[in-house]
């Protein structure tokens, strides 16, 4: 059964290994932020607590390994101390050149936008020129487009008058036909009521004809025949 000095001297060394990694994991993160200064300051943060607990490890691992009874063991142990001191200044040596790096990028970025912030007002001053060219264009279309309209109404305007127009001109010739109708009805029925005083007035000269000659036939008789 191991001892519970060697069971913490495993878990304090693996607890180095997992902060020297976070470390490093933390410093690749600075070579690749490219700002702003916020984001910076805040990874170098993170990275001055894990420095803090990393040596807080290591120099509880020398402790443990000058507690050791068998010198050996305690020569074995001091000597991954010092590798892991040495690797703990070699993650700060990157830190350093990471940071270096870093802010040269962000320099180099914002030198960028501000050229870029020239461009942009260059840019929105031919844009604005655009802008009021286009709307000049587009005032000059609706005032033609208003214009087109405004005869489009009035040829509407006439279109309507002409058939209100051609509206009262058909009632009026329509009053007159059925005037003309009433005319024509009260013609027809004078002619039939004509017609009809006609066929009496013939009847009626028929009759007195009929009765001229029954006289005549009446008169000749008595005077050439007296005894019949």
């Amino acid at each position: 059964m191991a001892a519970p000095q060697d069971v913490h001297v495993r878990i304090c060394n693996q607890e180095i290994v997992k902060f020297d990694l976070e470390v490093k994991a933390l410093i690749q993160d600075i070579r690749d932020c490219s700002g702003p200064l916020g984001a910076l300051t805040e990874l170098n943060t993170k990275v001055k607590e894990k420095f803090q607990q990393l040596r807080h490890r290591i120099q509880e691992l020398e402790q443990l390994a000058k507690e050791q009874d068998k010198e050996s063991e305690k020569q074995l142990l001091l000597q991954e101390v010092e590798n892991h001191k040495k690797q703990m200044l070699s993650n700060q040596t990157s830190w350093r050149k990471a940071n270096l790096t870093c802010k040269i990028a962000i320099d180099n970025l914002e030198k960028a936008e501000l050229l870029r912030g020239g461009d942009l007002l260059r840019q929105r001053k031919t844009t604005k020129e655009s802008l009021a060219q286009t709307s000049s264009t587009i005032t000059e279309s609706l005032m033609g487009i208003s214009r087109m309209m405004s005869q489009q109404v009035q040829q509407s305007e006439e279109a309507m008058q002409t058939l209100v127009n051609s509206s009262r001109t058909i009632l009026d010739a329509n009053e007159e036909f059925k005037s003309m109708s009433g005319t024509i009805q009260l013609g027809r029925k004078l002619i039939t009521k004509y017609n009809r005083r006609e066929l009496t007035d013939k009847l009626l000269i028929f009759l007195a004809l009929a009765l001229f000659l029954a006289t005549v036939l009446y008169i000749l008789k008595k005077r050439l025949f007296p005894f019949l």
